[in-house]
């Protein structure tokens, strides 16, 4: 095994392959935890994610903070063991996933749960795209016609 150090990130290397890349975090008491290592342990003792020193890392995006939010609101006691259904939902299915199921209830203004999250996730169901992207197509004759003028002028 080796790991190699560069300024903006860290690698592991087994043989010849890479198997794992993580930012370099410079300067006291910075930390990276990756919730998908964890978060196994943390759905057998859903108690311990209340004061788990490193909570705020286990908040992949901004829907997943607001998600848990609202579970808190409803219902404080069970509010982190549903949470972290759903946070076990993203690490074994997909984050983007449950990001944009999550971020669907909310707008409807659906109270968000790891259930309606997994409906969300079917393959029946559609979700729909962040953002609608149209690119025009290129006319390339125009930059021959520059060329062009620039062989006469030169």
């Amino acid at each position: 095994m080796e790991v190699r150090i560069y300024a903006e990130r860290i690698e592991v290397w087994y043989g010849q392959r890479q198997v794992h890349s993580l930012p370099r975090l410079s300067g006291h008491g910075k930390h990276h935890i990756n919730y998908r290592y964890i978060i196994d342990s943390l759905v057998r003792k859903p108690g311990a994610f209340e004061n788990y020193r490193y909570r705020e890392e286990l908040f992949p995006s901004s829907y997943f903070r607001m998600a848990y939010d609202i579970l808190r609101k409803q219902d404080r006691l069970r509010a982190h063991k549903e949470y972290l259904k759903i946070l076990h939902l993203a690490a074994k299915e997909s984050e983007s996933g449950v990001n944009a199921a999550l971020r669907q209830l909310l707008e409807l203004e659906q109270p968000p749960s790891a259930k309606a999250v997994k409906q969300h996730l079917s393959p029946g169901l559609e979700t729909s795209p962040i953002a609608a992207v149209s690119v025009p197509e290129v006319n390339l004759a125009i930059y021959d016609a520059l060329l062009q003028q620039e062989v006469l002028a030169g």
